[in-house]
């Protein structure tokens, strides 16, 4: 049974978004602010995080920034109450894997978790890796190494990376990235593709490989010119 915690504010939104997890066969943990939620993530293994962007204590920005700098991959859904791009880019450049903008149904937040959860079952392949130049991706560990330092990575970006390592020298559209990675059912921006492809190249730096765009046809992998 997966685990959950969810950390909303509006007691209206937990309690819903509590029996319909509980119903729908998830173990659900809540709290009400931020420091509380973040003491919980720290101290308890979750399988995924629902996590409100505004919250007294400390916001859901800063909880994910804490999270991915202590190396929690975790995966995490964002839930902000304004159909605002600059929160949705805001949250996912701090390490949200997804993103849900109120107000939403039971049903498209169970999709979502499902969606969430079964991507990170089929992220996991015992003791495999791939290297690449100056790159190393630790497939069972989901840990990144450059120039054997370790890189974090969030789960998407983990995911993303893998996707592009495997399909290396070939343009990958959008529309394939969002159907491969976030599934089918994703109904989002898919801006959030370009998001995690910006944020996945500033920490490629120094590994020998890059992400170039293909116009008209979407992002490449392939490995950096030694010319330059």
């Amino acid at each position: 049974m997966a685990k959950i915690l969810v950390i909303e504010d509006e007691s209206s939104i937990q309690k819903l978004l509590s029996y319909d997890l509980t119903q729908a066969g998830y173990q659900v943990d809540t709290a009400l602010d931020g420091t509380t939620g973040l003491k919980k993530a720290e101290k308890n293994d979750y399988d995924l995080i629902i996590l409100d962007l505004m919250l007294p204590g400390m916001d859901g920005i800063e909880i994910c920034k804490k999270l991915r700098k202590s190396n929690n991959d975790v995966y995490i859904i964002m839930l902000t109450a304004r159909d605002d791009e600059f929160d949705k880019i805001t949250g996912l450049d701090s390490g949200a894997d997804d993103y849900m903008t109120k107000p939403f149904s039971p049903r498209e937040v169970v999709a979502r978790i499902k969606a969430g959860l079964r991507r990170q079952k089929k992220t996991k392949h015992p003791n495999r890796s791939i290297a690449l130049k100056n790159l190393t991706l630790d497939i069972n560990r989901h840990e990144l190494y450059i120039n054997n330092k370790l890189v974090p990575l969030t789960h998407k970006e983990f995911e993303l990376l893998l996707f592009l390592l495997n399909n290396k020298g070939i343009a990958l559209s959008r529309d394939i990235l969002l159907e491969s990675l976030w599934g089918f059912e994703y109904d989002g921006d898919t801006r959030i593709v370009d998001v995690h492809i910006f944020k996945l190249r500033e920490k490629l730096v120094d590994s020998g490989v890059v992400i170039i765009t293909k116009r008209g046809l979407g992002y490449m992998l392939e490995e950096e010119s030694n010319e330059n």
